[in-house]
């Protein structure tokens, strides 16, 4: 009994978790959500230096205020297709958890939207796809009017071995 009590809490707790303020932006015709304390700044489009030898994702890096930060498009990393980029086309600066440090990456998104705040109510499992598709960088889904969010766990949107190439970029 004592274990199914405590499995009860667990899953509150990582529910808990979830609940809070997130940056919803565009990709493609989908909208997304990353937690809003790990959004470090937002930042309009720049010109990016190409670094050869990097997967299709990564763009290259740019100098913000003297920090090289590498940039990767999230279009390209979930398979998505390239467009050219627009007015509304951002970088937004995130801080990524590796296995032994942070690191701050730049991704590009189609537009951002908004600051949500979203409860824990609001908020389902990502559901599962069978074993061969990996979803393991979905936090959850945000049942939202008319519409669902796909909250990312932008920590596990990259590999180590991806985030450690990354981060030699720089």
């Amino acid at each position: 009994m004592a274990d199914v009590a405590e499995a009860n809490n667990q899953a509150v707790k990582v529910m808990t978790e979830k609940s809070g303020k997130y940056l919803t932006f565009q990709l493609d015709e989908e909208e997304y959500g990353i937690g809003i304390l790990k959004v470090k700044e937002i930042i309009g489009m720049m010109p990016i230096t190409s670094v050869p030898r990097t997967p299709e994702f990564v763009k290259g890096v740019i100098n913000l205020r003297g920090k090289v930060i590498p940039v990767m498009d999230l279009r390209l990393k979930f398979s998505m297709g390239e467009i050219p980029y627009t007015d509304r086309t951002c970088i937004i600066v995130v801080e990524i958890d590796s296995q032994d440090s942070t690191v701050l990456i730049g991704i590009v998104v189609d537009a951002v939207s908004e600051v949500l705040n979203i409860n824990e109510d609001e908020i389902e499992e990502a559901p599962t796809f069978g074993s061969k598709l990996d979803t393991d960088y979905i936090l959850g889904m945000a049942k939202m009017e008319g519409g669902v969010k796909i909250l990312l766990d932008i920590d596990r949107v990259l590999s180590a071995q991806e985030i450690e190439a990354l981060d030699k970029t720089t």
